[in-house]
């Protein structure tokens, strides 16, 4: 008898706050390049290349639909489906969704949920832990991956096993999921040799998941069963229903998991949640002295440090510096003590009450069709550099408050002026007076750029009426 396939389901939500200010709400850590060519979510697809399984499902906000899309595209993955979530309600009711939307193709299929924002160096080691848990989970049992602790760690919840004997890589019974403790607490169950971290990695069959979900959070079920009913097809996503807002903001423990027998696999697989800058550097390379650095960056007598230039053209010089992490970027710089970087998110809040731009967004802003950055601003002028990707297009529009004055520095763009269309070659430029319905365009097979001028009395990107668009925004 043959097993029942693996479907993946890939989590990409997120807000952004604990590695600011390399990662903000507008691009939360899962699609941030840490030192590497991918980034996380890059990661977590690669791994299941390790694993005989299905395309994935991937969740994800409204806001981050077209990067998802992006850094999927650039693996050049196929088969898969891109739900989008009308708003973020937790894990919850996004495991819920994925579980019946698999089901739905396949009634025997086994879901493996994978976080999109989580380490693991190991990837043999996890790939056999999964294929170690399929028998229980073909059985109709929950299987969660727990972590072997190296340290007391208070930032994550846990897991209890029935037994300190519980051998790696097997599936084993747990008797209860544990809050995060404090740092006795944590140091105890440390030493016990009992648990485990909860990772939010998990394997069960998507029949096991509906029900428990109809045994334990029967309203939301019956909220993401109507808004996968109302679901819209726009472009290559799933759009959920809006009613899915009206669902619990529950995770997946809370919802299912606390309340329900299952079994437990230990592992050590390299995780890291990259939940702090210390988990990052302890995660990077250092030198001797315990030196990590990213970027332009230099160090002179610094100890147990990270220093991170995250821009190009930024400049970071460490002297004397003792278990700090000092990240730099274009707009903005944070130095904190290693130890102290778990606060990070309450210096964010604390940002947006001052209606701070670095919060939550980045000068460089991403969009379906590439990306701009604002260079200058000032009471009635703006200046971008604008990129657009070989066939990118940006929607037809107009301005009620502000004109533009395009220079194109690279590449050649195809600009529509009311009826006129032309090519505008490197070197050229063309002006777009306020109430002009234009559209800029890249036609060519490389990236085109220009540098944009904008004057008036607003310059918000609200300001933006839309008549046309090939990414189904007008």
């Amino acid at each position: 008898m043959s097993l029942p396939k693996i479907h993946p389901v890939i989590l990409c939500g997120g807000s952004g706050k604990r590695l600011w200010p390399a990662s903000r709400k507008s691009m939360p850590k899962q699609f941030v390049r840490f030192g590497d060519d991918v980034s996380l979510l890059q990661q977590t697809i690669r791994r299941l290349e390790d694993i005989s399984c299905a395309p994935p499902v991937l969740l994800t906000a409204h806001d981050y639909r077209f990067v998802v899309a992006d850094q999927t595209a650039e693996l050049g993955l196929r088969g898969h489906k891109l739900v989008v979530e009308p708003e973020p309600r937790n894990t919850g009711p996004a495991v819920c969704a994925a579980a019946e939307l698999i089901h739905a193709q396949d009634h025997d299929a086994l879901v493996l949920i994978c976080p999109a924002d989580h380490l693991i160096t190991d990837v043999m080691t996890f790939a056999k832990a999964v294929a170690a848990a399929i028998p229980s989970a073909a059985r109709g049992e929950i299987v969660t991956f727990g972590i072997r602790p190296d340290r007391a760690e208070t930032g994550f919840g846990y897991i209890e096993l029935a037994s300190a004997h519980a051998a790696d890589g097997l599936p084993h019974p747990f008797t209860r999921f544990v809050e995060k403790p404090d740092a006795a607490t944590a140091a105890a169950m440390l030493d016990s040799g009992r648990y485990v971290w909860n990772a939010g990695i998990f394997l069960a069959s998507a029949k096991t998941l509906i029900a428990a979900f109809g045994r334990h959070a029967g309203s939301l079920r019956a909220i993401v069963r109507r808004s996968i009913r109302e679901a819209k097809t726009d472009l290559d996503f799933l759009r959920l229903g809006p009613c899915y807002g009206e669902a619990p903001d529950l995770s997946v423990d809370y919802a299912v998991m606390e309340h329900e027998k299952g079994t437990v696999v230990p592992v050590s697989i390299g995780w890291n949640d990259l939940g702090s800058w210390r988990a990052v550097w302890e995660t990077a390379k250092r030198d001797a002295a315990g030196v990590a650095t990213s970027g332009q960056a230099l160090a002179m007598d610094c100890q147990d440090t990270l220093l991170t230039a995250r821009d190009d053209g930024i400049q970071v010089v460490g002297i004397g510096l003792r278990n700090i992490a000092a990240i730099a970027t274009r707009d903005a710089v944070l130095i904190a003590d290693l130890d102290s970087t778990q606060s990070v998110g309450e210096a964010v809040k604390e940002l947006k009450l001052r209606k701070a731009a670095q919060a939550e967004g980045f000068r460089k802003e991403f969009r379906p069709w590439g990306h701009y950055e604002t260079l200058a601003l000032g009471p009635r002028y703006q200046v971008k550099s604008i990129v657009v990707k070989p066939g990118g297009e940006l929607s037809l529009q107009s301005h009620m408050h502000r004109s533009e004055h395009w220079v194109v520095v690279e590449g050649t763009a195809r600009v529509t002026i009311g009826a006129t269309v032309s090519n505008v070659a490197e070197n050229q430029s063309v002006y777009i007076d306020l109430g002009q319905v234009h559209r800029l365009a890249n036609p060519g097979k490389v990236d085109l750029r220009l540098i944009e001028v904008q004057t008036g009395a607003y310059l918000g990107e609200d300001d933006i009426i839309r008549y046309e668009d090939i990414y189904a925004r007008a």
